[in-house]
């Protein structure tokens, strides 16, 4: 890893160098997701933006902010110089675009052998789709995902966008560039980590493409074990519009969950897994639920081991006696935000900075770098 840092960082990637080329929501979320961990990652943005706050209060926390433009031949050069002292570096455009601007994994690795170079998409770097334009939605319903949510008789839902973009995208690149410094720093070679969304959502579908080989999964929507169709493992609606989530898979914490309901003499679900009962189990026990309030549905199975719980909504869940106990949210200013993870004992990560305004670092970073002093005043805004 690199050395002679400027910014005093704690976590177990202090001492590494990120390179951000300005994107939106994946690439933005592997940084974070370093930065957070110590990493010192420099984010290049647009000009245009400087002086501003970010609209991404949270994916940009954690970084340092220089604004330079790339297609504007000084700036490039700025960018490269700053690109040989980095570890490794983050970029999300269609594939070919940052060869075209001459910050291309060739030109870049040629300059810095050692450098990961990473590169998000939604479809790859080859491939038909390639070149297509896409979101979350598109990626995660071509890989398969998609396909296999929800009820039988209903659309496919939309899961927010963490399937593709967060787990399936900045996560997977996260994880293939730490795991290309690995290799890196065994052997001094750099790398392309080429991340595409579709791979990284097909991944996460490891477990389900096993049951479905093993002839526990049926590859129709609503009727699977981990897909709503199971009674057992699904939402239900409270008296108060409220949901309790159920996930009482294992014989022994199904059976709490119907001594609870009262339900435990009903001849109906003698057989937790009797499929032709299912939706008929579904519609008594969503027929209890709707009795009480979530509150005191909550109250009951408190304490108990039968896998039942609240549903919350994104402020309430701060709230929660757990994730208070843990600090797995926190608020900076006025901003609810989620806490690093995962947590080391050894290496334990800093409360993350707050997003910095964009460009607020670029004269300090041009100096860092070694640029001379009017190079720096013709690329630097004065912040």
């Amino acid at each position: 890893m690199s050395t002679d840092r400027t910014t005093s960082r704690t976590g177990p990637l202090a001492g590494l160098r990120v390179v951000e080329l300005g994107g939106i929501g994946p690439g933005p979320f592997a940084g974070m997701l370093l930065a957070d961990q110590g990493a010192d990652v420099i984010r290049i943005d647009r000009p245009a933006e400087a002086g501003r706050a970010s609209a991404h209060p949270i994916l940009h926390r954690g970084r340092r902010s220089v604004t330079l433009d790339l297609k504007d031949p000084a700036s490039v050069e700025a960018v490269l110089r700053i690109i040989d002292t980095a570890d490794a570096l983050i970029e999300g455009f269609r594939p070919g675009v940052t060869e075209r601007l001459g910050l291309g994994p060739e030109a870049c690795l040629a300059r810095n052998p050692r450098l990961v170079y990473g590169r998000m998409t939604g479809w790859g770097q080859d491939g038909p789709l390639a070149q297509a334009p896409g979101h979350d939605i598109n990626y995660i319903a071509v890989a398969g995902a998609l396909g296999a949510m929800g009820a039988g008789d209903e659309n496919p839902p939309v899961p927010l966008n963490l399937v593709g973009d967060m787990g399936g995208g900045g996560m997977l690149l996260a994880l293939g560039i730490t795991t290309a410094l690995v290799h890196a720093q065994r052997t001094g070679e750099g790398q392309v980590v080429d991340a595409a969304m579709t791979d990284g959502t097909a991944v996460q579908l490891a477990l389900i493409h096993g049951l479905l080989a093993t002839g526990r999964w049926t590859d129709e929507r609503g009727v699977n074990l981990f897909d709503g169709g199971a009674p057992f493992y699904r939402t239900y609606r409270t008296s108060d519009g409220g949901f309790m989530a159920v996930g009482s898979v294992e014989s022994q914490f199904y059976a709490v969950l119907l001594g609870v309901l009262g339900l435990t003499d009903e001849a109906l679900f003698a057989k937790q897994h009797d499929r032709d009962a299912w939706p008929a189990m579904a519609r008594r026990l969503a027929e209890v639920f709707a009795s009480r309030t979530r509150a005191e549905w909550t109250a009951a199975f408190d304490g108990t081991e039968s896998c039942v719980t609240p549903v919350h909504g994104l402020t309430e869940a701060a709230t929660d006696p757990h994730n208070l106990a843990r600090g797995t949210y926190y608020t900076e200013g006025d901003v609810l935000q989620p806490a690093p993870a995962p947590r080391y004992q050894g290496t334990p990560a800093a409360t993350p900075q707050p997003a910095p305004l964009t460009g607020a670092h670029t004269r300090e970073v041009l100096v860092e770098i070694g640029l001379d002093a009017d190079v720096v005043d013709a690329l630097a805004p004065q912040l």
